[in-house]
């Protein structure tokens, strides 16, 4: 069989004759030659510089029966062999997971062909049951079709007239949502950069995670700016409470603090002030936030149980976590006074004797349900029952 020889025409390497030469040698075996020809001035040149970067040999026709083409290339092995140690990112199929990606896959897609050698980044999440969690993929696919916009899905302009007194208990309460939420916001953000990219779903999870806390910090604020009043106050002990959780350097115990125990109580809270909220725009962004963070929980509880089934020692590691967060905070005052009386004081609904004892014990109940609600997530992670009551007693009393 004669070799074959392309005609590039008029079309030059400087407008992508490469893509057709290189077309063309892929079905030849190394050693095999393929004759080139076309009217651009340049193209021995061009060709001659490009066959040398890819390990090709070119030369000019030799006989009679070569004058038909301008140039000739001898298929080289170099491209062949620049491939030959690479490996595929992953299992047979772009969704399946190793449990140690290698450094040098990098950024790249799971799946992909990825040559040998290369940088290797940082990331230092870097085996699958540090971060798994079997749910990710589907938890994934629901937030991101669960987005929602404050623009539309809030009634700002709901018409609504509120005491004083009130407004000023919704506007501290929206000021502490605030506070925990950009501390629930820099978890995960943190966290993911961390994480390799192999385990893509987890990132984008914690990603989307970042973007919920983001939209919640931006209603909380515009919910409490919304009478052109001013914010309420922070305590101290508030914001030590929260740095705590800043500095957890564990995937899986920052997961726990944060999502399983923190999050996990703000639940309770949300639907308590969505229950006693005194105007429709409280109701409606605490709700939209609750359904949100139901999710963050949900991924901090399968991934916590997914790893307590292969590390026998996790909950000793989780109970230790507990107990130093517990310490590091026994002489702080813990919940802030202000934000306290204002869920008495949007339980109650009105300034008599009678509704403030309503709110009181609405209050002590909330407080029980968070206790309940940890109890549960900490038995569902395999703590005996007396074991899940005294550690749910030692969390945080700022809630978060």
């Amino acid at each position: 069989m004669a070799p074959r020889v392309l005609d590039l025409r008029g079309l030059s390497f400087e407008s992508g004759a490469h893509l057709l030469v290189q077309r063309a040698l892929r079905d030849l075996a190394p050693g095999q030659r393929l004759g080139v020809t076309g009217a651009d001035p340049a193209l021995e040149v061009h060709l001659r510089a490009w066959c040398r970067r890819h390990g090709h040999r070119v030369r000019s026709p030799e006989t009679e029966g070569e004058r038909d083409a301008r140039a000739w290339i001898e298929r080289g092995s170099a491209d062949l062999d620049r491939w030959a140690d690479a490996e595929r990112a992953g299992g047979p199929s772009a969704a399946d997971t190793v449990a140690t990606p290698p450094g040098h896959w990098g950024l790249a897609a799971r799946g992909a062909l990825v040559e040998s050698g290369g940088p290797e980044p940082p990331f230092d999440l870097n085996h699958r049951d540090l971060v798994w969690a079997e749910i990710a993929p589907s938890l994934y696919r629901h937030a991101a079709s669960a987005q929602w916009d404050p623009e539309t899905a809030v009634d700002w302009g709901s018409e609504f007239a509120l005491p004083d007194e009130i407004e000023r208990a919704v506007v501290q309460v929206m000021t502490y949502l605030v506070e925990n939420e950009q501390a629930a916001l820099v978890v995960p953000a943190r966290l993911l950069a961390r994480i390799h990219p192999h385990f893509r779903e987890v990132m984008q999870l914690l990603a989307v995670q970042a973007a919920d806390e983001a939209r919640h910090v931006d209603v909380f604020t515009r919910r409490a700016l919304l009478s052109g009043g001013e914010l309420g106050t922070s305590s101290v002990s508030g914001r030590e409470s929260l740095e705590t959780l800043l500095t957890e350097p564990d995937f899986s115990l920052a997961s726990f603090l944060l999502s399983v125990l923190g999050e996990g109580s703000f639940l309770n809270l949300l639907e308590f002030l969505d229950t006693n909220a005194p105007d429709p725009v409280t109701r409606q962004v605490t709700a939209l936030a609750r359904r949100d963070e139901a999710r963050h929980v949900a991924f901090g509880v399968a991934h916590l149980h997914h790893q307590s089934t292969l590390d026998p020692a996790l909950r000793s590691r989780l109970r230790a976590a507990v107990e130093r967060r517990h310490d590091s905070l026994q002489d702080t005052a813990g919940l802030n006074q202000d934000v306290f009386d204002s869920l008495v004081v949007l339980a109650a609904g009105e300034w008599t004797p009678d509704a403030i004892a309503r709110g009181w014990e609405k209050v002590r109940k909330l407080q029980e349900e968070m206790d309940d609600g940890r109890q549960r997530r900490l038995v569902h992670l395999g703590f005996p029952g007396d074991e899940a009551a005294e550690l749910s007693r030692l969390h945080t009393r700022n809630f978060m």
